[in-house]
């Protein structure tokens, strides 16, 4: 994934809001924005939501509910959270969750659209076989 970008904004602010399951976020350049913890889930930037290379992104669902139970600052350039439904190993850039933020309504469809194409709806659990492990050898 893609550090910061010379002159890309960097937040100023960055609240996580429990009870509404979002992260609210301002940035240097002026924008706010407020990104769904499910949004954040769903389009994780981890090897195990969107796969090793393009065509091999896994469909994410039954994150509706999903909180952050933790944010970890990754360097100067991201944030690291864990997840409750155990996800942890997604590093979410600056320049990423600008692009969460400011492209949420294209990003919805999107996946409204991908659900719809598979047959299934936002709250159905994982399936089974949708889970791997990215393994290292």
């Amino acid at each position: 994934m893609a550090g910061l970008k010379q002159g890309s904004p960097t937040p100023t602010n960055i609240t996580l809001h429990g009870a509404s399951k979002v992260l609210q976020i301002s940035f240097s350049d002026g924008a706010e924005f407020r990104i769904p913890f499910e949004l954040m889930r769903v389009y994780s930037p981890s090897a195990e939501v969107q796969g090793h290379g393009p065509g091999q992104e896994v469909l994410q669902t039954g994150k509706r509910a999903v909180s952050i139970v933790q944010l970890e600052s990754v360097g100067h350039y991201a944030v690291q959270p864990t997840f409750s439904d155990g996800h942890e190993s997604g590093i979410f850039s600056w320049t990423y969750l600008y692009h969460l933020g400011s492209e949420q309504d294209k990003l919805w469809a999107d996946y409204e659209t991908r659900l719809q194409a598979a047959g299934m709806g936002r709250d159905d659990p994982m399936p089974q076989n949708a889970s791997h492990s990215c393994s290292t050898h």
